[in-house]
């Protein structure tokens, strides 16, 4: 574990746990309810994620000197297989800005639980969600639903590639709001995702298949 970390000094309890090998999986943590505070940390757990980059734009702030340009990107990490995470990240070059994006993605890594929930299928297998879910973020909102075996995602671009990083192969999706906002939208579908794993209330669910 040590040679995959490349050099790695961890700052938190939980990285040095990971580094002497007593936290050995991400469920761990989960099931613990720790805070991942260190990108390598899920680097080490989870090497065989993959990155997407969902939208990079480019945002200006009035400063005494004149204007101040930077690149803000959104990016989404997944394994295809149960974990996804959604972050951005700002920089005055766009590779630069990718790269804290994908950092923090890492940061917000999440377990999304998964299931056959559609009343059509039932063949039991995880290519699906257990239940409906509902994100939201500013304005927009979506609902996520299951879906049968060979299905595929009904979404749109953004949203079929943040669900699929995450391991979901069919489902169906409804989204209200301005949803040609990207950064909402995304985090939107994120914050449905996250909540197939950590709901809150019942009003978290849209309803059970």
């Amino acid at each position: 574990m040590t040679e995959r970390i490349n050099g790695w000094t961890p700052r938190t309890r939980l990285g040095k746990m990971v580094l002497e090998g007593r936290i050995s999986s991400i469920e761990e943590i989960f099931k613990e309810g720790m805070k991942i505070r260190e990108p390598e940390i899920t680097q080490v757990l989870l090497p065989d994620l993959k990155e997407e980059v969902i939208d990079i734009t480019l945002v200006q702030k009035q400063t005494d000197a004149g204007e101040k340009s930077r690149f803000k990107a959104i990016v989404a990490v997944g394994n295809s297989d149960g974990y996804v995470g959604l972050g951005s990240g700002k920089a005055k070059q766009v590779r630069n800005s990718i790269e804290k994006a994908a950092m923090n993605a890492r940061l917000n890594i999440t377990l999304v639980r998964r299931g056959c929930g559609s009343w059509e299928c039932g063949c039991g297998t995880p290519h699906s969600l257990l239940f409906q879910s509902r994100g939201k973020c500013g304005g927009v909102e979506i609902i996520v639903l299951p879906g049968p075996r060979g299905l595929g995602i009904v979404a749109s671009e953004v949203a079929r590639a943040i669900i699929s990083l995450a391991g979901i192969k069919d489902c169906w999706t409804r989204s209200y709001g301005p949803t040609k906002t990207i950064p909402s939208f995304a985090y939107a579908v994120f914050d449905a995702l996250r909540k197939t794993y950590n709901l809150v209330t019942p009003r978290d669910w849209v309803g059970v298949a």
